[in-house]
C-alpha cells in the first residue's frame, strides 16, 4: 500500500496529500475546499480533543455552545476583525428555495424570501460570544468568565489544502471575561502554555513560543501570542494562538462592569484556538515514505495485533493468546486492536497498519505460540525483535514511552539544527533558499521592512520568541539599528 507513495525528497507536497488520502485520514469532498474526516483521521482528532478538553478543564474553563450564524451588524461592530476576515466570510442572504417554473425539477433562490439582515457563516466567533456576554455581566462578581467551545468555522479560502487551509474547519475557541488587563494577559499567556504542553507532550512536537508582530496579529488583538513548529521540509507551521484583546470587543459591544470600587470599566479579554489544522503538523513533523508516524500518545491504537495461521485451529490458538495479550495491555492503559480480518493476509495488514502509523506491531504465528513469544515491530525505526511472552506487556508500556521521548528529540534536533543566526540580506536569502527553516535575523520593527521583505522572499516573522535576549544590532534589510533577533521563516 504505502510504496505508492511519493518520495518525501522528490516532491513534499505532493507526498503529504498522497499519505493524508491513502492513510484513509480525510478526502476532498462535494463542497469546494471542504474535507470529509474519514473515521481513522477523526480518531486522532477526538484524541486530540479529549487532551485538550482536559487541559482546559483543568485550568478552570467550561464549555458552551454558540450559534453558527452571525447577524452583519454584529459582526460589523468591531471594526478591525471584521475587516480582517472580511475576505474570507461565506454570507446567507435568503432563506428559501422554491421551484423554478422554467426548468422543471430545478429549484432557484426565492427572491421574496431576502433575510432582513444577512447571516455570516462564523469565520470566528468573537462578536457572537462578546453580544452574549453584554447581558451576563453586570459586577465585579460575574468575572471571570472562561467559557470555550468545540465548534466548526467558515474562512471561504481559494488555495485549500487537507487538514491545513480548508474553507470549513474544525477547532476549539476559548473566550473569556476579566476585570483587570493583568488577568487577561495572564490569561492568554497561560492558555499559550497550554498548547504548548499539549504540542510538546503529545504530538512530540517542540514549539517556540512567541508573540507575533502587530502585522501578524489576529484582527482586532492587542498582542498575539504564538506556537512555532517547524515541519519536515523547513517551513514553519503556526500551531496555536492565544489573543490579548484589551478592551476592544468589550467597547464595541459596551460590556461593562461595576468593579470593587463601584465604578464603571469597560471588561478585558482573550480568545485563543487550534484546530484541524493540527492533524496536518502531526503529518508533517514525523511522517516518512512509508506513511504515518504516529506518537503513542495521539494513535488511536497503540498496539495492533496480527495472527498468521493456515487453518482455523492454529486461528482459534492464536486468538486466545491475542485476547489475553490485548485484555493485559488494556489493564495498563495501553489501547490495542486485534485486527483478526479474514478478508486480509498478513502482508496486507502489515502495509496497511505501517501506512497508518501504529506505533507498535504484534505478530504471532504457531511456532511463537510453541516458544512461548512474539515478534513485536516499531513502526518509527522500522525495527523487530523478539519478545518473551511472560515480559511483553512491561516491554510494550516501556517501548511506548520510548517512542514518544524519542519522536520529540528527533524532531528537536531537526528544529535546533535548523535555526539559523544571519548578519545581512544576501547571507538572509541564501539559507531561507538552500538551508531553510527558522532564520534568526535583527529587524528594525517597521511594517514596512517586513513587508518588504515578505515581497522579496515570501518569508514572514513568524514570532518574536518569548524572553528574548536583548541584543544591538542593524536591521538585516533597512540597515537601521535593532535591539532583538525575531524568527523568519516560509510557512503554511
Amino acid at each position: 500500500m504505502s510504496k505508492n507513495l511519493t518520495n518525501r525528497a522528490e516532491d513534499y507536497s505532493k507526498w503529504y496529500n498522497e499519505l493524508v488520502v491513502k492513510a484513509d485520514l480525510a478526502e476532498n469532498s462535494a463542497v469546494r475546499g471542504c474535507m470529509v474526516i474519514k473515521p481513522y483521521g477523526y480518531a486522532i482528532w477526538e484524541k486530540m480533543q479529549a487532551e485538550l478538553d482536559r487541559m482546559f478543564k483543568e485550568t478552570g474553563h467550561v464549555n458552551a455552545y454558540f450559534p453558527l450564524f452571525v447577524p452583519k451588524s454584529l459582526f460589523e461592530a468591531e471594526e478591525k476583525n471584521a475587516e480582517g476576515f472580511a475576505k474570507e466570510c461565506a454570507v446567507v442572504t435568503h432563506y428559501r428555495l422554491e421551484n423554478d417554473p422554467d426548468k422543471e425539477g430545478k429549484l432557484r433562490v426565492d427572491p421574496n424570501a431576502k433575510l432582513e439582515e444577512e447571516l455570516i457563516v462564523r469565520p470566528t466567533s468573537e462578536a457572537i460570544i462578546w453580544n452574549t456576554y453584554k447581558g451576563w455581566i453586570q459586577s465585579y462578581r460575574d468575572l471571570p468568565i472562561l467559557i470555550n467551545q468545540w465548534a466548526n468555522v467558515v474562512r471561504w479560502e481559494m488555495r485549500t489544502r487537507l487538514f491545513l487551509r480548508t474553507a470549513e474547519f474544525l477547532w476549539q475557541e476559548g473566550h473569556t471575561a476579566h476585570a483587570t488587563k493583568v488577568e487577561a494577559l495572564e490569561e492568554a499567556e497561560q492558555m499559550n502554555n497550554v498548547y504548548a504542553e499539549f504540542a510538546e507532550n503529545f504530538m512530540a512536537i517542540p514549539v517556540i513560543k512567541g508573540v507575533k508582530t502587530e502585522s501578524e496579529r489576529f484582527a482586532g488583538a492587542e498582542e498575539t501570542f504564538c506556537i512555532e513548529a517547524l515541519m519536515q521540509d523547513g517551513k514553519a507551521l503556526q500551531a496555536g494562538t492565544s489573543h490579548f484583546l484589551g478592551q476592544n470587543f468589550a467597547k464595541a459591544f459596551d460590556v461593562k462592569f461595576t468593579n470593587n470600587e463601584g465604578k464603571l470599566d469597560h471588561v478585558w479579554a482573550t480568545s485563543w484556538g487550534v484546530s484541524t489544522r493540527l492533524m496536518g503538523a502531526l503529518i508533517m513533523t514525523h511522517s516518512d515514505d512509508k506513511g504515518l508516524v504516529l506518537p503513542p500518545n495521539l494513535a488511536p491504537f497503540q498496539v495492533v495485533i496480527v495472527p498468521i495461521y493456515k487453518n482455523d485451529e492454529q486461528f482459534d490458538l492464536i486468538s486466545k493468546k491475542a485476547n489475553t495479550i490485548s485484555k493485559e495491555l488494556k489493564a495498563l492503559g495501553v489501547s490495542c486492536k486485534f485486527d483478526k480480518r479474514s478478508t486480509h493476509r498478513p502482508g496486507a495488514k502489515f502495509a496497511q497498519h505501517e501506512l497508518q502509523g501504529v506505533p507498535l506491531r504484534i505478530a504471532i504465528g504457531p511456532k511463537d505460540l510453541e516458544n512461548n513469544t512474539v515478534e513485536l515491530a516499531r513502526r518509527d525505526t522500522l525495527t523487530k525483535e523478539i519478545v518473551q511472552m511472560d515480559d511483553l506487556t512491561q516491554t510494550i508500556k516501556g517501548l511506548l514511552e520510548k517512542i514518544q521521548n524519542e519522536l520529540f528529540t528527533k524532531a528537536l534536533n531537526y528544529r535546533d539544527t535548523h535555526i539559523t543566526e544571519v548578519e545581512d540580506f544576501e547571507e538572509f536569502k541564501t539559507v531561507l533558499e538552500t538551508k531553510t527553516g527558522f532564520i534568526s535575523a535583527h529587524w528594525d520593527g517597521t511594517a514596512e521592512t517586513e513587508q518588504k521583505i515578505k515581497e522579496i522572499t515570501k518569508a514572514t516573522i513568524r514570532c518574536i520568541p518569548m524572553n528574548n535576549k536583548l541584543e544591538d544590532g542593524k536591521c538585516i534589510y533597512s540597515g537601521l539599528p535593532s535591539t532583538q533577533r525575531v524568527l523568519f521563516a516560509k510557512a503554511y
